[in-house]
């Protein structure tokens, strides 16, 4: 027995006529005679009462019609959502993300792809550290990454999304409060409330060169793995932050953001994934990910 005897068998049954049949299934009465026969003989019964006049379902041709219909269905399902998948318009994405990101562009993210992917089960880990991301895409964790370069692994691939300017969060009281622009170097005496350092955070790394840059070493007082604690403790007036300006977004109560000098202080927002893993709803995340920052652009 093969699918296009139970194909076969489906037309008949719902036409009733052999001709009918065989018009539907694009093929010639006699060969679609000799199938049905053919499939009659494996299963050992009649699935027709055939006449000069009509055709009719036999008990056991009605319950073997059930069943057939059943597992046609299942087929051409399996089907389709086989092409889904291929086409990258159905199956399961993880999506790392930045602290800085998870509170600005990733709500809009995962918005966007329950809008234009609404069969793709979308998961999230949010305030993961740049190099911790990397290594989750190697071992495929996560499938796509929002991060800061560098990205120091060869198996993944990168694309630029924007560049964020860089802000300092202070606490609501701090004695720069009331200037429009703070200098690096005005910073030199503050305790530091700084992400995760020696070779984990983009943004420790960043922090110490643009000091260095102004003539000083940084005073790290804190570090943190996670955005939102680093906000909460300048809040709390246990220091100063440097931080890319979406962090903006945590609207935390008792921290002012400024800009500083120089302005041209900033840090790229990359889209990463794994080199070595095809994935077509990789590449649609990519995509609008690409689109939502050319909009916001």
């Amino acid at each position: 027995m093969e699918l296009r005897h139970l194909r076969y068998f489906r037309a008949v049954a719902e036409e009733l006529h052999f001709g009918r049949a065989a018009d539907r299934l694009h093929i010639a009465q006699p060969p679609l005679s000799q199938q049905i026969q053919q499939l009659e003989r494996e299963l050992g019964v009649a699935l027709f009462i055939r006449s000069t006049r009509r055709v009719e379902l036999t008990d056991a041709g009605r319950a073997y019609l059930a069943r057939v219909l059943a597992i046609l269905d299942a087929v051409d399902a399996a089907g389709r959502q086989a092409r889904r998948i291929d086409a990258g318009l159905e199956g399961q994405i993880t999506i790392g993300c930045v602290g800085s990101a998870t509170y600005s562009l990733l709500p809009e993210l995962v918005r966007s792809l329950r809008s234009s992917l609404p069969h793709v089960d979308v998961g999230v880990r949010g305030e993961m550290l740049a190099p911790a991301q990397a290594d989750a895409l190697v071992t495929g964790d996560i499938d796509v990454a929002l991060l800061r370069p560098p990205v120091r692994r060869a198996e993944v691939e990168t694309v630029t999304l924007r560049r964020d300017h860089l802000l300092v969060a202070l606490p609501a009281e701090h004695r720069l409060g009331g200037v429009q622009r703070v200098r690096i170097r005005e910073l030199h005496d503050e305790d530091f409330i700084a992400h995760a350092g020696q070779g984990r955070s983009v943004m420790s790394d960043l922090l110490i060169a643009a000091c260095a840059d102004a003539g000083f070493v940084p005073r790290i007082r804190h570090e943190v793995t996670e955005t939102s604690t680093l906000v909460t403790m300048v809040a709390a007036g246990l220091g100063v932050a440097l931080v890319p300006a979406p962090t903006a977004a945590l609207a935390v109560a008792g921290v002012r953001y400024l800009p500083v000098t120089p302005a041209s202080l900033g840090v790229d927002l990359l889209a990463a994934w794994s080199a070595g893993r095809h994935s077509p709803t990789v590449a649609r995340t990519v995509a609008v990910l690409q689109r939502l920052s050319a909009a916001a652009h």
